[in-house]
C-alpha cells in the first residue's frame, strides 16, 4: 500500500483511515503527510485502545523540532474514533484521501460501503484501499468441503464471502468513483503443522461461522461431531504438505484506487454541464 501510494502526488489536508485496528498504518501516514491532519476510526474499541499506544510521533526527524515546529509538522497524534466504517460519522467531503488497509472484506456488502467513502470525500479526492480476493485460504477452504464429503455431512459456509477484484472495480464506478486501478498479487504462507495453521485462522476471524472453531475458542463445548470433522480437515491438509514438508496457505490480496468523481446530476436529476467541460467532445464538421 506504502508502496503504491509513492507512486501518486498528492497532498491532503486532512487524511482517514477507515478500519485502523491496532494502528498500524497510523504513523507512516503521519510521516507521510506530516501537514495532513489524520484521522483513524474502527468499531472496535479495544483496538482503538491499542492504537492510541502504537502511534510514535516523536520518532524520526520531527523529535529534534521545537515543540511548535511540530505542533505544525502534525506531531500531535492522530484523531481516534469509533465507528463503523460503512456508516461514518462525518460531514460530506470531509478528507481528501481515504485508506483502508485489509479491511473491507470484513463487510458483507462492500458495494453498500463505497458510496459511503465516495461520501465523505471530497471530489477529486483519492480512496487507496487493499482486501482479500476469492482465492484466499482456498486450501482450507477445500479441506472442508473435502472433509465434509467424506464424513457424509451437508455443506456449510466456512469462510468470507471474498469478493473478485473486477466486481470490486464496479462497485467502485457505480459508487461515484473514476479512473479506478486494480491490481492483485497471491502470497503463500507455509506451515509446518496444520495446527498452527488452524490457530493463525482462529486468531484472524477469517471463519466467523466455524462450529470447530467456536469450540477452540470455548464459546461452547466441542461435541463428536466437531472432533469428527476438525480430524478430517487436517487430514486433508496434510495431504497437501509439499517436498519441503509444508502446508501452504495462499492469501490473494487485492489493491484498488480511485478518484471520487465530480457529480454528473443534481439531486433534482438535473444534468450538470461543467464550464471547463464544453468543447472538450469531439469536434463535428460543419
Amino acid at each position: 500500500m506504502r508502496e503504491r501510494l509513492e507512486y501518486i502526488k498528492v497532498a491532503p489536508l486532512r487524511v482517514l483511515d477507515a478500519a485502523c485496528g491496532p494502528g498500524a498504518d497510523l504513523p507512516g501516514l503521519r510521516e507521510r503527510f506530516a501537514k495532513s491532519l489524520v484521522t483513524g476510526i474502527d468499531i472496535s474499541a479495544d483496538m482503538l485502545t491499542r492504537a492510541r499506544g502504537a502511534d510514535t510521533p516523536d520518532e524520526g526527524w520531527r523529535r529534534f523540532l521545537p515543540s511548535t515546529l511540530a505542533k505544525a509538522f502534525g506531531t500531535r497524534g492522530p484523531q481516534l474514533a469509533q465507528a463503523d466504517f460503512s456508516a461514518l460519522p462525518f460531514v460530506t467531503g470531509a478528507f481528501e484521501l481515504l485508506w483502508s488497509n485489509l479491511a473491507l472484506h470484513w463487510h458483507l456488502r462492500p458495494d453498500q460501503v463505497f458510496p459511503e467513502w465516495s461520501r465523505v470525500l471530497k471530489v477529486n479526492g483519492l480512496l487507496m484501499f487493499s482486501t482479500f480476493g476469492p482465492d484466499t485460504l482456498r486450501e482450507l477452504a477445500a479441506a472442508y468441503r473435502e472433509a465434509e464429503r467424506t464424513l457424509g455431512l451437508s455443506a456449510e459456509a466456512h469462510t468470507i464471502d471474498f469478493v473478485d477484484m473486477h466486481d470490486l472495480g464496479d462497485m467502485l464506478v457505480e459508487s461515484g468513483f473514476e479512473i479506478p486501478v486494480m491490481d492483485q498479487e497471491v502470497l503463500t504462507i507455509t506451515y509446518k503443522l496444520p495446527e498452527s495453521l488452524f490457530a493463525d485462522v482462529t486468531r484472524w476471524g477469517a471463519y466467523p461461522f466455524d462450529r470447530t472453531l467456536e469450540s477452540a475458542r470455548a464459546v461452547r463445548p466441542i461435541d463428536a461431531r466437531d472432533r469428527d470433522l476438525r480430524a478430517a480437515v487436517f487430514d486433508k491438509l496434510e495431504a497437501l504438505r509439499r517436498d519441503d514438508g509444508t502446508i501452504p496457505l495462499t492469501f490473494e490480496v487485492i489493491y484498488g484506487h480511485a478518484w471520487k468523481a465530480a457529480p454528473r446530476t443534481m439531486a433534482e436529476g438535473h444534468g450538470i454541464v461543467r464550464l471547463e467541460d464544453i468543447g472538450r467532445g469531439p469536434r463535428r464538421n460543419r
